[in-house]
């Protein structure tokens, strides 16, 4: 080789040495460097000028300095040392992982003098190794099963989790297609999946249905994301299923908990709303039989009869009423007896097998005809007093439907709806009583009205024939005592019609100015020493019956006058307002305390400060306001207590 040629390689080598990105440095026998390249001043620190001669130990830790040791004996050797991986320091005492190559460096007489070393940081390379020892502990550990599959659908690992949710293990999954997990059902599932997957889209808690080794169906949430190769491209996907199963039965759970407690609410607060006892009991036996799940539910409601049986079918709730005709009375079964003599609750998972079963004639077993019923629920329904009202009785087809939670569920029910049938039962016999109430006072007021009328034409007579004096004066004080007792006879006949419904209303339009007017000249003969101010205002027709709206009136100024005997003065005021017609009574009596207005217009209502003070039943007000509601209007008072009452009443105007 010329000087010239050798000069070139040496030019070449240099820049190779200075231009590559590995750190590349040089020692002699005595540890001391002799060539340092840019790479290795980046990666430790040290320019060339700092280093050149220094000790190597400069880039060793201590505790690695037996390493060097060890390493520069092979080298003595004439070995060469390739990609060990050992720790060295930087020039701020930093230390980095490195992997190094060491080559001896030997004289024209194959001595060696010396030794090379090339080193690469790996730090990057340690970290995504611990990423990577991280990510394998993570996968090998976890409860979920991670699962990778290539784009045709091939299972390529199976981990632990995968083992313990779907039962195979790692042997028996790779090299399966992944449908070896789906349901048939659900095999379109896989095409969407890995379609998302090839178009590089991530599919995130996708919830499905997957099936065990052993057949069972899991409800899981997969997580699917895609493989990449360092290309960049997309190779297979890797799944992560979660086992929601008892998620989705705990929402299952919680959604039953919520319908049965709205059901238990509303059945609560409709059978305590209700007094009709064919309405309560179809409620209480449609709900319990949804609660239940029951093919069919019946209520057999206690109703004695001359021959002595009870149980008596009142309400059914999921089957015809004929599926019944052939049933015996339950009570006469040996199954049934304990609930329907209020002894027990009977629940049975299989009538057939019961020793109790097939004991009773004519039929020995199910009648002919009879719904196909294999599981019964029957819970008496007794009272606080324990009278036995009823049964609730519940059957389904197959075996084993009913639970110990829906007996509970249905004596809850069975003791409310015992609380609503005896509201029921109290409430109609406070109507039959009432009703009886109303047919005496009907009778009484009708049968008084022909003595009444009598005495009163008697009594006229006689007052017109005796001389002035005492005789006189007593036949006018029973003359205005009987208008009291007509009166009261009067109204007693109106509450009667009421009651009936027979209250009969003729209505027709009129001017209520000429009744006003009529009334006015009736009360000043009748009042004398009563000032009665009369102001009207607007057009006061209307729409009425003319003789019952005076009856009004005429109760309101009563009252003026009846409350406040010492007063000399009335007020009535009419007026229009809008499409009302408006018409007030004011007196000037001791007014009602705000606890007695919101009762005043009640049946046989009085207030107890006036009572002793007044004669009368409390029924006047009450008769008026059933007068004014059924023309449509409405009736109201006013008061303060000590400055008098106001009572109003509007009437719907009449308009052409």
């Amino acid at each position: 080789m010329t000087r010239l040629q050798h000069s070139q390689e040496l030019s070449t080598l240099q820049s190779i040495f200075e231009g590559i990105d590995d750190a590349i440095f040089c020692h002699d026998l005595d540890m001391r460097i002799t060539h340092w390249n840019p790479a290795a001043e980046q990666l430790f620190g040290y320019s060339h000028e700092e280093i050149i001669d220094e000790s190597v130990y400069l880039l060793i830790p201590q505790d690695r300095q037996q390493e060097k040791m060890d390493i520069m004996r092979d080298i003595m050797e004439g070995r060469r040392i390739g990609h060990f991986k050992t720790i060295r320091r930087t020039r701020e005492g930093v230390e980095i992982p490195v992997s190094i190559t060491i080559s001896p460096i030997r004289d024209q007489e194959g001595q060696v003098t010396g030794s090379s070393q090339i080193a690469r940081s790996i730090i990057e390379e340690n970290a995504a190794e611990e990423k990577q020892a991280r990510l394998a502990a993570i996968v090998a550990s976890s409860d979920d099963a991670i699962v990778g599959k290539s784009l045709q659908g091939i299972i390529t690992s199976w981990n632990i989790g995968a083992e313990k949710m779907f039962g195979y293990t790692e042997q028996e999954a790779i090299g399966q297609h992944i449908s070896l997990l789906i349901p048939p059902e659900r095999l379109n599932e896989e095409d969407i999946i890995i379609g998302n997957i090839r178009a590089g889209k991530k599919v995130d808690h996708f919830q499905t249905i997957r099936r065990t080794k052993g057949g069972q169906q899991l409800h899981i949430s997969l997580t699917v994301s895609p493989i990449l190769n360092k290309a960049g491209e997309i190779i297979g996907a890797s799944k992560i299923a979660r086992n929601i199963t008892a998620q989705k039965e705990a929402e299952r759970s919680v959604a039953k908990s919520m319908e049965r407690m709205e059901i238990l609410n509303s059945i609560s607060k409709s059978i305590n709303e209700d007094l009709d006892l064919q309405h309560i009991l179809q409620r209480v036996t449609d709900a319990t039989t949804r609660l239940t799940g029951a093919d069919f539910g019946a209520f057999f409601y206690n109703r004695v009869d001359q021959g002595g049986e009870s149980y008596w079918l009142y309400t059914i709730s999921g089957a015809p009423r004929a599926a019944f005709e052939n049933f015996p009375m339950p009570r006469n079964t040996a199954v049934f007896h304990p609930t329907f003599s209020g002894e027990d609750v009977v629940r049975v998972d299989d009538i057939t097998k019961d020793p109790r079963y097939g004991k009773n004639s004519p039929y020995f077993g199910m009648p002919k005809g009879h719904l196909p019923v294999v599981s019964y629920l029957a819970v008496p329904v007794i009272t606080h007093s324990g009278v036995v009202i009823g049964g609730l009785f519940f059957g389904h087809k197959q075996a084993g439907i009913f639970k110990e939670e829906h007996e509970d569920l249905v004596v809850t029910v069975a003791s409310q709806a015992a609380v609503a049938i005896d509201n029921s039962r109290l409430f109609e016999e406070v109507k039959d009583l009432s009703n009886k109430k109303d047919e005496f006072i009907a009778l009484a007021s009708h049968e008084l009205k022909t003595p009444l009328t009598s005495m009163s034409g008697f009594l006229q007579i006689l007052e017109r024939t005796v001389p002035d004096g005492i005789a006189k004066s007593f036949a006018e004080k029973a003359l205005k005592q009987l208008a009291k007792l007509n009166e009261l006879v009067n109204d007693l006949f109106d509450i009667s019609k009421i009651q009936a419904g027979k209250l009969q209303l003729n209505f027709e339009p009129f001017d209520l100015s000429d009744l006003l007017d009529e009334i006015t000249d009736t009360f000043e003969q009748t009042h004398p020493h009563y000032n009665l101010k009369m102001a009207a205002d607007g057009e006061l027709l209307v729409s009425g019956d003319k003789m019952r709206l005076e009856q009004v009136l005429t109760n309101l100024l009563g009252n003026a006058v009846k409350y406040a005997p010492d007063a000399r003065e009335v007020s009535m005021i009419a007026i229009r307002t809008g499409n009302e017609v408006r018409i007030s009574v004011k007196d000037q009596g001791p007014g009602i305390l705000p606890e007695n207005q919101q009762h005043i217009f009640s049946q046989f209502y009085r207030v107890k400060e006036q009572e002793r003070k007044t004669s009368g039943l409390g029924l006047g007000l009450y008769i008026s306001k059933d007068i004014i509601d059924r023309h449509g209007g409405r009736i109201w008072v006013e008061s303060t207590p000590g400055h008098g009452a106001t009572f109003t009443f509007s009437l719907p105007a009449f308009t052409n």
